[in-house]
Parts: C-alpha cells; sequence; structure tokens
C-alpha cells in the first residue's frame, strides 16, 4: 500500500487545498463580484485582486444536534396561561407584534463574510467568461521578468561564474609575457658562462658568480605563479533591453443611444484584454478614449464607458481625429501604435466607404494593430463589409463580431498567432 503525503508550503500559513474547495464552493457568489467589480475598475487596475462579500446565510451549514428521546410533557415554572395540550400560536408579524421593519435596539444583526481573492484568483474568473485556452490565460497573467543574456567576460564576479578556459588563457599568457625576459637574461648569462669554461685561463670567481646569478634568475622565473586572482575570468551577464518600450491603444467607441450599457461592458472586456496583451510586451502603455456619434472627441474612461447620446453615426470622424491625435503627440518612430474599434454597426451609409479609405490610406501604414468588433446579434451592415476590404489588403487587420463574451476570444487568436509568426 502507498500513501503519497503532499508537503508542498502553503503561503501565508494558509490552506490552499481548503482555499480551493472555498472558491469551487461560492463560485457564483465570486463571480459575480468579479463581475461587478470590472464594471468599476478602470482598464489599467485589472491586475489587483478583489474583496469578495459573501452574505453570512449563504456560508450557513446544517448542524445536526442530538436531542432527548421519547414523548415527553413540560410544564415550565412561572406559567400561567398554558396547560398540558395546547398549542403556542406563532407569532403575529407588523405592528411591532414580531418581525418588523423599524428600527429597534434588541438582537443582533449578522456581518457579511468578506473574502480576498488574490491577482492570480482575479485574472482566473475573468478570463473564464472569456474561455480563453489555458495557455494564452497564462501567457496574459504571467508577470515576465527580464530575461539575463551572456555579454562578453568581467574580472570579477562570484565563484559560480568563473569561467575556466579564459582563466587559463589569460594566466599562459601572463607566464609567457612575465617570463620571456628572465628567459633572455638566462641565455646571456649561459652563453658568458660557456665563453668562460672554454677559456685558457680559467677564473673560477668569475665563473661562480655567473653561476649564481644564473641560478637566481631561474629561481625568478619559476616563482611566477601558475594561476593568479588577475587571470580569472567570470562570465558576464546583462539584463535585456526590450528594443521598443512605449506604446500607446487607442479605443475608439460608438456612444449612440443604439450602444446600451451591456454592449458597452462587452466592449470593455474586449478593451482590457487588449491591454493585458500589451502590457507582456511594453513597459509604458498609453490610453487614448475617444467616443462618437456624428462628431467625435477624446474623452475620459468614465464618460467612454457610461455617457451615452443620441442622434446618428458618424465613424470616420473618430478615425478623423485618432490621425489628429497621432501625428501631434505619438511619432511613429517612438511609439507603437494599436487601435480597437468597438461598435454595433450602424453608420450612416455615406460614410463607411470614407472609413474604408481613411484605414488604408492613412491609419494602416503606421499602426501595429486595428482591431475591429462589432457587438450585435443583427445583420452585418455597410461598415462591415467596406471592412472587410481592408483585411484582404493588410494582415494587422482583424475583425470579428460578437454576440457575447465568448466570441471576444478569435480576435486574440490571431493577435497571438501573428505574434508567433514574427
Amino acid at each position: 500500500m502507498y500513501r503519497l503525503v503532499d508537503r508542498r508550503l502553503n503561503g501565508k500559513n494558509k490552506s490552499a487545498v481548503n482555499r480551493q474547495r472555498f472558491i469551487r464552493r461560492y463560485k457564483g457568489q465570486i463571480k459575480k463580484a468579479v463581475t461587478d467589480a470590472i464594471a468599476g475598475r478602470s482598464i489599467t487596475d485589472i491586475d489587483s485582486g478583489e474583496k469578495v462579500s459573501i452574505p453570512s446565510k449563504d456560508i450557513s451549514e446544517p448542524t445536526i444536534y442530538h436531542g432527548q428521546g421519547g414523548r415527553r410533557d413540560i410544564i415550565h415554572p412561572g406559567n400561567h396561561d398554558f396547560v398540558p395540550g395546547d398549542k403556542i400560536p406563532r407569532p403575529r408579524g407588523g405592528k411591532g407584534n414580531g418581525a418588523g421593519n423599524k428600527a429597534n435596539n434588541k438582537g443582533e444583526g449578522s456581518d457579511d463574510f468578506v473574502f480576498e481573492l488574490s491577482k492570480e484568483e482575479f485574472m482566473e474568473f475573468f478570463f473564464e467568461d472569456l474561455e480563453l485556452p489555458n495557455l494564452v490565460k497564462t501567457k496574459l497573467a504571467t508577470v515576465y521578468e527580464k530575461s539575463k543574456s551572456r555579454a562578453g567576460f568581467t574580472t570579477a564576479g562570484v565563484p559560480s561564474n568563473i569561467n575556466i578556459l579564459r582563466s587559463m588563457r589569460s594566466a599562459q599568457a601572463r607566464r609567457i609575457s612575465l617570463r620571456n625576459p628572465y628567459r633572455k637574461k638566462i641565455k646571456e648569462k649561459e652563453k658568458e658562462l660557456e665563453l668562460l669554461l672554454r677559456a685558457v685561463l680559467k677564473d673560477d670567481s668569475a665563473i661562480l658568480l655567473l653561476e649564481k646569478e644564473i641560478e637566481g634568475l631561474k629561481r625568478k622565473r619559476d616563482a611566477i605563479p601558475f594561476l593568479d586572482t588577475f587571470d580569472l575570468r567570470y562570465n558576464n551577464r546583462v539584463d535585456i533591453q526590450k528594443p521598443t518600450t512605449q506604446a500607446v491603444m487607442f479605443c475608439l467607441m460608438d456612444i449612440s443611444g443604439s450602444m446600451d450599457q451591456k454592449k458597452k461592458d462587452m466592449a470593455k472586456r474586449f478593451f482590457i484584454l487588449l491591454y493585458l496583451f500589451l502590457n507582456r510586451n511594453y513597459e509604458k502603455i498609453e490610453l487614448v478614449f475617444i467616443s462618437h456619434h456624428t462628431i467625435a472627441k477624446e474623452v475620459s474612461e468614465e464618460d467612454f464607458f457610461y455617457s451615452r447620446e443620441t442622434g446618428g453615426t458618424v465613424v470616420s470622424s473618430a478615425l478623423h481625429l485618432m490621425i489628429k491625435i497621432a501625428k501631434e503627440r505619438y511619432l511613429e518612430d517612438e511609439w507603437n501604435i494599436y487601435a480597437a474599434q468597438a461598435s454595433d454597426g450602424d453608420n450612416w451609409h455615406d460614410d463607411s466607404p470614407l472609413c474604408k479609405k481613411l484605414l488604408e490610406e492613412e491609419i494602416m501604414p503606421f499602426v501595429q494593430y486595428f482591431a475591429y468588433v462589432e457587438i450585435t446579434p443583427q445583420n452585418h451592415q455597410s461598415l462591415w463589409y467596406e471592412y472587410e476590404k481592408v483585411v484582404s489588403s493588410y494582415p494587422n487587420f482583424a475583425m470579428q463580431q460578437l454576440h457575447d463574451l465568448a466570441d471576444i476570444y478569435p480576435v486574440f487568436r490571431e493577435l497571438f498567432s501573428k505574434e508567433k509568426e514574427t
């Protein structure tokens, strides 16, 4: 019989198993809290945890008590109204006779149970509605650190980074350069000694001096260390700096009367997902919100998602404003420009060809990616058919019709595949 023991440590003295069991049990309440949090958060504040409040009545559990067996008739002391066999009526409600709706100083209330979701758990519930594959969830939710890259050698470092081959080469070069002067002097003295030994009249004192001098030179030559701390070479590693560090994300949306709050909430999920994707690749991201009906204007995120206007729709006004802002504030050689447009497809019929022309001639040449989502269960209108012509000419343009949250992913499947190809 085998016994498996999980000895993995739980963070901050919490039971990970019990925590996951609790999340699965109250998934409905937590999911609703996450949805409400997304509606109230900014796009840039999406990747943090959340406090979830669960009513205490929802987490109460049935309890079994052991009561006294058999049949017992009891008359409590001090009773003057009842005799054995009487039935006690239920308390009447209203007007102070039982449970009323007025405040009183009796009884105690019950507080809600507050449960805090971590960043990873919050993002898991956010991705679940969008039906993203696990691989994509992992790529978007993971915080990537700068990777190290080999950058030559250095003379200082830790022992684990010593490069043995380079160190030995350095030691050999040092030994050769330091021994050469001694080697030359030894050869010269040995020639002198040889001439003295061949001479007819030998000078014993001069021979002894030369022999001692040669011996001293050899000792100095041999005293040169085989390896010195000066010879040590260490592998040098540096952080890779990303070639592009900043991006701007243009968010364009129709805020006319036909774009209700439900459609805007779906658009917000789409914009959030694009922001998370860009956040993986760029250190600095700026957001520009452009709303439009017949005219376009740059607005705050609050006005972008919650203001509604009446009247017609002219999409080209938003594209014109985007071009103007990009040329004034975001130079093409300094910024990576992305754009996402959300609409219900309603547009003035004569304006759709102009939108196609603006995309092909002015916008698509300088943007990294342009994504268009049409949030409507109805048939496509003229804007969709004009945009279809742009898809065939520019691979960095994607479009998708959204019926519900699960339809958002196909656009990002294309976006991830394009990233892989590049």
